[in-house]
């Protein structure tokens, strides 16, 4: 058993927000029923341990490249998953009426965007403004009529849910158009078990994998009995999205293609995927694209993102996509305000769940409210657009209300004032100890071809600080996995069955995107063209030893004319000084391992490599992108400013790259099947070793025909052909 310290034990106090509903402990101190077990299992291992548990869970989240872009940085230096290690933990009774809640949300949704895109009997009978429809940039007019396959508009909903200090569950967001988190959930699972084994063992706790089977199963039935084989391809903005990782992950997980709009065309009103074998067609897309961006014939016109003809081609029924085009339609939160008359309406029943209080400007009474409560309400965009953000009055000046007062005054339909809600707290690890963390839990439905199907789960959020009662992970909130505990051990263990026919099989080479072909053939070469790099520095970096090294024998003559055969150094570097000469080649070999901005330095061309292999993550073998992220963390430190410690650090550098590059090219090549994608990756290579072997020769040999003896024993070891 570990031993506790005072320093651990004052690590492990926590003490929970007043007033804010605590998750894990009661008022009096004493944790909930169902997180005793994990109360206990902290306690008994002590901060310090717990720490080190969670150094292994980063080290995971790290090789397996778990990552999210935030939007303001470059490609390649995205975020690593932000999670804490400590999970939420739901009672089975609790969630049962949190699953029926989700159900019902998610079937009047899909009811509502039926009317809203059909007969639009809900604004006939003014149950809903036409206002928050038709001025609303996600209502699109081409999909009105468009009775989308199996009558169903929503395949997947999530909705976002926060407790009340009286411990009541408020819906507070809905997402219904392409929602995320679905692959962060899973991966905060896999993570959450590694970490915590012995209590995840413990409690009976529901699995995720028949979720993710169900959704998959689900999706090729949209297909229909069309086709024996069904295509399913997940269209993804592109590595550029913040949540890319989660679009190659669970097309690899499902074993479905991932494609961007540039992949996809639409010829006789079908879609197609351009493949190296030509044309194929395409059944079922799972779009994480926004719906304006899909098709810029008929919907945004501007879009690069899309695939043009696209409506045309659901028009007629060829394709399905989850979720239908046009459902972002009621993701405003000023429906919020509708929504127990359109439950009534459309269902015949109450809300299970009630949503946050919520007023939208546009009619006079609530915005008479809004005005007299500014300051104890959040004023939010009806019609959220890129940049828009919430604005908190109790916060703002005296001038800034007014401001804010005058605009909603001038345009109330485009306003909706929202309750602040007082956030529940749970325990979040920190360097410092356990604190809590305001929280908000994502839940997810999906549509298994008859009901609404709940994933027992989610993905919960956490804010930065205490303090804070905005979660967001763009402002760097952090996530947690969710447990919902089991009602009964024969229910735990009938959810741990999982079915042997739902294996996922990857696309075969048939299958392979010409766009991915022309990735797999950039990997190859700037795989080939590190090596090269890599190899070259690394055979000349002795000369600037006193003494030569022997086995790597070379001289500082030698170094000297083949810099200046590659143009790195001039000509008149042979006649200066020692000392000038020494220093000039030790300046350009350290540029040509750190400097980022040279295109033939090592950092720029392995920064090249990183990017082209992420457009290849769901294609590439965990071990081989573990390799690559250890590759990449040998130059994750900032170089050295002084050029002497460069310099000593640059050789055991180089000697640990080229092992790693060994490891991956062995990966790459041995581990691949032997198919189109392979042929393309070999193409790439032997083209990049031809033209880096013939460079090496031209720039070598061509002045050195009085010497060649100590060029040729160089050039052996550049290419390591000194075995043969």
């Amino acid at each position: 058993m570990p031993v506790k310290t005072d320093l651990d034990k004052d690590q492990l106090k926590y003490v929970p927000v007043e007033g804010h509903w605590d998750e894990a402990l009661l008022p009096s101190g004493l944790p909930r029923r169902h997180w005793r077990k994990l109360v206990v299992e902290i306690r008994r291992m002590g901060f310090r341990h717990l720490s080190r548990r969670w150094q292994s869970g980063q080290q995971l989240i790290q090789s397996e490249g778990v990552t999210y872009n935030v939007g303001n940085l470059t490609e390649g230096s995205e975020y690593s998953w932000p999670m804490d290690p400590i999970p939420l933990v739901i009672d089975a009774k609790e969630w049962a009426s949190i699953e029926r809640a989700v159900i019902q949300r998610a079937t009047l949704f899909n009811a509502i965007l039926s009317d809203l895109y059909g007969e639009q009997r809900l604004l006939h009978q003014r149950l809903l403004p036409s206002a928050l429809v038709f001025a609303n940039s996600h209502f699109l007019r081409p999909c009105v009529g468009i009775t989308p396959r199996g009558g169903v508009h929503l395949y997947t909903y999530a909705m976002d849910i926060a407790r009340s200090p009286a411990g009541d569950w408020w819906v507070i967001a809905d997402r219904t158009q392409a929602p995320s988190g679905m692959g962060y959930t899973l991966q905060n699972r896999l993570v959450s078990a590694r970490t915590l084994p012995g209590v995840f063992d413990q409690y009976q706790i529901r699995q995720l994998a028949r979720f993710y089977d169900m959704k998959r199963a689900s999706l090729l039935a949209l297909a229909g009995d069309q086709r024996a084989n069904p295509s399913v391809v997940l269209l993804s903005p592109g590595p550029h999205n913040e949540t890319y990782f989660e679009h190659s992950f669970l097309a690899g997980q499902w074993g479905f293609a991932l494609v961007e709009g540039a992949d996809l065309t639409v010829l006789d009103r079908c879609v197609y995927l351009r493949t190296l074998n030509g044309l194929q067609r395409v059944d079922v897309i799972l779009r994480r694209l926004d719906d304006s961006f899909c098709d810029p014939l008929e919907l945004r016109g501007d879009s690069l993102l899309g695939i043009p003809g696209l409506v045309q081609a659901v028009r007629s029924g060829s394709v399905a996509i989850d979720n239908a085009l046009g459902s972002g339609l009621v993701e405003t939160s000023a429906h919020m305000a509708f929504l127990p008359g359109l439950c009534r309406q459309l269902l015949g029943e109450e809300l299970h769940m009630p949503s946050v209080a919520t007023w939208w400007c546009g009619q006079e009474e609530p915005r008479r409210y809004v005005q007299e409560h500014l300051k104890e309400l959040v004023i939010k965009p009806a019609f959220p657009r890129f940049g828009q953000h919430p604005e908190f009055p109790e916060s703002m000046s005296a001038a800034a209300c007014e401001g804010l007062v005058r605009r909603i005054e001038t345009q109330p339909d485009e306003f909706v004032a929202q309750e602040r809600v007082a956030l529940s707290t749970v325990p979040a690890r920190t360097e410092t100890g356990i604190v809590p963390r305001h929280a908000v839990l994502r839940v997810y439905a999906a549509w298994d071809g008859h009901s609404f199907v709940v994933l027992p789960g989610g993905l919960t959020r956490v804010s930065t600080l205490d303090s804070s009662l905005v979660v967001s992970m763009h402002l760097g909130g952090g996530s947690k996995d969710t447990w919902v505990l089991s009602g009964s051990a024969a229910e735990a263990a009938a959810a741990r069955r999982r079915p042997t026919d739902q294996i996922p099989i990857q696309p075969g080479a048939g299958d392979l995107p010409s766009r991915v072909g022309d990735n797999l053939f950039w990997l190859g070469r700037y795989a080939e063209r590190v090596e090269a790099r890599v190899r070259f520095v690394r055979a000349l970096w002795p000369a600037l030893s006193s003494e030569e090294d022997f086995g790597r024998a070379v001289s500082l003559e030698t170094a000297i004319r083949l810099l200046a055969g590659f143009a790195y150094l001039s000509e008149e570097t042979s006649a200066a000084s020692l000392g000038e000469q020494r220093w000039s080649v030790q300046r350009t070999l350290t540029e040509m391992v750190y400097d980022p901005s040279q295109t033939s330095s090592l950092r720029w061309n392995l920064k090249e490599l990183r990017r082209v292999a992420v457009h290849l993550k769901e294609r590439l073998s965990s071990d081989t992108w573990r390799v690559l992220q250890q590759l990449e963390s040998h130059f994750s430190a900032f170089a050295p400013a002084n050029a002497d410690q460069r310099y000593l650090g640059g050789l055991d550098l180089l000697d640990n790259v080229v092992l790693t590059l060994s490891a991956f090219s062995g990966l790459l090549m041995e581990n691949t099947t032997r198919g189109f994608g392979w042929r393309f990756l070999e193409i790439g290579r032997r083209m990049e070793r031809a033209l880096q072997t013939s460079e090496l020769l031209r720039s070598s040999l061509s002045s050195a025909a009085a010497e060649v003896e100590p060029c040729l024993q160089i050039l052996l070891q550049i290419g390591d052909s000194s075995i043969t």
